[in-house]
C-alpha cells in the first residue's frame, strides 16, 4: 500500500490509527465479515442437519467423527496459519485458505458414506483455520484496542447472524428430499460456492496491507510435531468407548501423544522467536491466563452448540428447521452480549470484569440443562441457552483481546492463532468427551428407562393397541422392541424410528436419552466452574492505545532513527525501552509518538 501523508488523510481518519482511511477500514472489515460468516456458517449449517446426514448415510454413531475431523484439522492448522502470515502477509494466507475451504465444501457434497464425510471435512478444516484465526489478526493490524473491541462486537454479531440462518438453512436443505437431481442435504455444503466466492473478490480486490517480510527459519518440525502430539490425545478422547481405555490402541496413542508434545515443546524451545507457538509469549502472565481460560470456555462452548440441537431433535420431537429456530435464544444472548461488552471497552477501555460474569453465566446456564429431564418443559432448555449466548458473547472477544494486547506487534499474527487454536483445541476436546460419555451411557440409560413401571406399562398397552400395531408410522419402532438385546444401541445408527412412533412406544427411548446427556452437561459444568475461579485471578493488561500496524510501523522508524543516528561520527545511540506492553520511545519524542510524521 503506498503511503499517504497523515494529515491529508486526517478528516477520514480512524482515531489512532492515520494509516488508513475509514473507508478503506470498513472495505477490508466487509471482506474479512463475509469470510467469518462463510465458516461460522459451515459450523452451525451443519449442526441440526447432521442427524439428517448420519440417518441418509447409516451412521449416527459416527456423526462426531464429521465433527471432529473438521475441528482437529482447522485447530492444528490455525498456529500455521498465524506464523506464515507474520512472515509472508496476511493476504496470501487468507486467499489460501478461502480456496482450500471451497474445494472442501465440493468434495462433501459429494460425499458417499460418513468416513468420506468426515475426510472431505477435513480438508475443509483447512481452510477454516485460516478463516477463524486470520480476521481477528488483520483486525489487531489495522485498529487501536478500543477501536478494535467495538467492530469484535460485530464481528461476533455476524457469527450470531450465521449461527441463527445456518440451522434454518441447514433444516431446509435437510428436510428437502431432492433440489436438482441431489439430495437436499449436500446443499448444505454447495451453499457455500457463492457466499467463498463473494469473499474471495472482497479480500482480493480490498485486502491491502503493508508487508515487513524478514528471512526467518520456518518450523516445519513444530508443526509436524504439533500434529503428532495432538491428534492421538484426540483420537482417544472419542474412541476410547469403543477400544476401552486401558486397550492396546488406547495406550498407544496416550504414549504417541505424550511424547509428541514433549518433543514438540523442545522443538519451539529450540526454534525461539522463530517456533510455530512461541515459547516466550507464555512468560506473559496475560497471554497464559488468557490462553488457559480460552481452552475451558473452548470446551463448554463446544460442548453446549453440539449436544443442544441433538436434544432438540432426539427428545423434543423437532424437525431440522424447527431445532434450528429453538436455537434462537442462545445466538440472540451471544449477539447482546457481544455488541454491548464491545460498546462498553470502546467507550470505558475497561474489560476485565466480562470473563467473570461471562464465565459465572455459562455456569448458571449447565446448571439450568443438568436438570432436565425428557418431559421438561421446552423453556427450561430456551432459558439454559439463552444463559449460556450471553456468557459466550462477553468470554470470548474479551479473551482476544487480551492475548492480542499483551504481546509485541510483530507477535501478533501468532499470538492471535495461537489463542484460537487452543479455543479449539478446547472445543475439540469438548465435543469428542461429550459425545464419547453420551454414547457410552447411553445403553446404560436405555436399559433402566425400559426399567421404569410407568414407561413399562404405557408401552406394553400401546403395543397391543389394534391402532397403534396398524399404523405404518409404527412399523420401525415395533421392529425395534421386538430385539431387546439391540436397543441399547438402537439410535446409534438411525433414530429416525422415532419420528413418527407413537409417544407411548418412543418415550423410553427418549427417557434414556435425555438421561445420557446429564452427564455431558455435568462434565462441561465442571469445566466452566474451575475457568471461572481461575477468572477471578486474571489481571488483564490495559488496553493500549494504538493498532499493531501503527505500532510495528512506529518501531521500524524509530529503529532506522536509532541506526542513522549511530552510523553519524561522534553520535552515540539513544536507548530503545520496551515494556510488557511494547512501547518505542522515539529519540526526544513521547511514548508512542512516531518519529516519522
Amino acid at each position: 500500500m503506498p503511503q499517504r501523508d497523515p494529515r491529508a488523510a486526517e478528516s477520514t481518519a480512524v482515531p489512532g490509527d492515520p494509516f488508513m482511511t475509514r473507508r478503506q477500514i470498513m472495505l477490508v472489515l466487509v471482506g474479512l465479515m463475509i469470510a467469518m460468516f462463510l465458516s461460522s456458517l459451515s459450523q452451525t449449517v451443519v449442526g441440526t442437519s447432521m442427524r439428517t446426514i448420519a440417518d441418509d448415510l447409516h451412521g449416527l454413531d459416527l456423526q462426531v467423527w464429521v465433527v471432529t475431523a473438521f475441528l482437529i484439522v482447522s485447530t492444528i492448522v490455525t498456529p500455521i496459519y498465524g506464523k506464515l502470515s507474520d512472515i509472508f502477509g496476511r493476504r496470501p494466507l487468507f486467499l489460501a485458505a478461502i480456496v482450500l475451504f471451497l474445494v472442501g465444501s465440493i468434495l462433501c457434497s459429494f460425499a458417499q458414506d460418513m468416513i468420506q464425510l468426515a475426510a472431505f471435512r477435513a480438508v475443509q478444516g483447512l481452510g477454516a483455520g485460516g478463516l477463524m484465526a486470520l480476521p481477528l489478526t488483520i483486525m489487531a493490524d489495522v485498529l487501536s484496542p478500543r477501536e478494535r473491541a467495538k467492530y469484535q462486537g460485530y464481528f461476533l454479531a455476524v457469527f450470531g447472524v450465521s449461527s441463527i440462518l445456518g440451522p434454518l438453512i441447514g433444516g431446509m436443505f435437510a428436510g428437502t428430499d431432492e433440489i436438482l437431481a441431489l439430495d437436499g442435504w449436500r446443499w448444505v455444503f454447495l451453499f457455500n460456492l457463492p457466499i467463498g466466492v463473494a469473499a474471495l473478490w472482497m479480500v482480493w480486490r480490498y485486502l491491502h496491507l503493508p508487508a515487513h517480510h524478514e528471512r526467518v527459519r520456518i518450523d516445519w518440525w513444530g508443526a509436524a510435531l504439533l500434529v503428532v502430539g495432538v491428534v492421538p490425545l484426540l483420537l482417544v478422547a472419542e474412541q476410547g468407548r469403543v477400544w476401552g481405555w486401558t486397550s492396546i490402541a488406547s495406550i498407544a496413542c496416550y504414549v504417541v501423544g505424550v511424547l509428541g508434545l514433549i518433543a514438540f515443546v523442545l522443538v519451539e524451545r529450540r526454534m525461539g522467536t522463530a517456533a510455530l507457538i512461541p515459547l516466550h509469549l507464555f512468560g506473559n502472565r496475560a497471554f497464559s491466563m488468557a490462553t488457559l481460560l480460552g481452552v475451558f470456555s473452548g470446551f463448554g462452548m463446544f460442548a453446549g452448540m453440539m449436544m443442544i440441537p441433538f436434544v432438540l431433535q432426539i427428545v423434543h420431537g423437532m424437525n431440522p428447521t424447527e431445532a434450528g429456530f429453538a436455537t434462537l435464544p442462545m445466538i440472540v444472548g451471544l449477539m447482546i452480549a457481544s455488541i454491548a461488552s464491545g460498546q462498553i471497552i470502546a467507550r470505558t477501555g475497561r474489560y476485565g470484569a466480562f470473563p467473570v460474569l461471562g464465565l459465572a453465566s455459562m455456569a448458571i446456564a449447565y446448571g439450568v440443562l443438568v436438570t432436565l429431564q425428557w418431559d421438561s418443559p421446552l423453556w427450561e432448555l430456551l432459558l439454559g441457552q439463552l444463559l449460556l449466548g450471553l456468557g459466550l458473547g462477553q468470554v470470548n472477544q474479551t479473551l482476544t483481546i487480551a492475548s492480542q494486547n499483551a504481546v509485541e506487534p510483530k507477535d501478533m499474527g501468532v499470538a492471535t492463532s495461537s489463542a484460537t487454536f487452543f479455543r479449539q483445541l478446547g472445543g475439540t476436546a469438548g465435543v469428542a468427551v461429550v459425545f464419547s460419555m453420551l454414547f457410552a451411557r447411553l445403553p446404560e440409560t436405555l436399559q433402566t428407562a425400559f426399567g421404569r413401571r410407568d414407561l413399562r406399562s404405557d408401552l406394553e398397552a400401546a403395543a397391543q393397541d389394534p391402532a397403534v400395531l396398524a399404523d405404518p408410522g409404527n412399523a420401525r419402532i415395533l421392529d425395534v422392541l421386538r430385539q431387546p438385546e439391540q436397543i441399547g444401541t438402537a439410535l446409534n445408527e438411525d433414530s429416525s424410528f422415532l419420528n413418527t412412533a407413537d409417544p407411548r412406544l418412543a418415550a423410553p427411548f427418549l427417557d434414556g436419552f435425555s438421561n445420557a446427556t446429564s452427564g455431558p452437561f455435568w462434565v462441561a459444568l465442571a469445566v466452566v466452574g474451575v475457568a471461572l475461579v481461575i477468572a477471578l485471578f486474571f489481571r488483564v493488561p490495559p488496553l493500549r492505545q494504538k493498532s499493531a500496524m501503527e505500532e510495528a510501523m512506529e518501531q521500524r522508524a524509530a529503529q532506522a532513527q536509532l541506526e542513522a543516528d549511530a552510523s553519524a561520527p561522534g553520535s552515540v545511540a539513544p536507548p530503545v525501552t520496551t515494556a510488557s506492553n511494547p512501547v518505542v520511545r522515539a529519540p526526544g519524542g513521547r511514548d508512542g509518538s512516531s518519529s516519522s510524521s
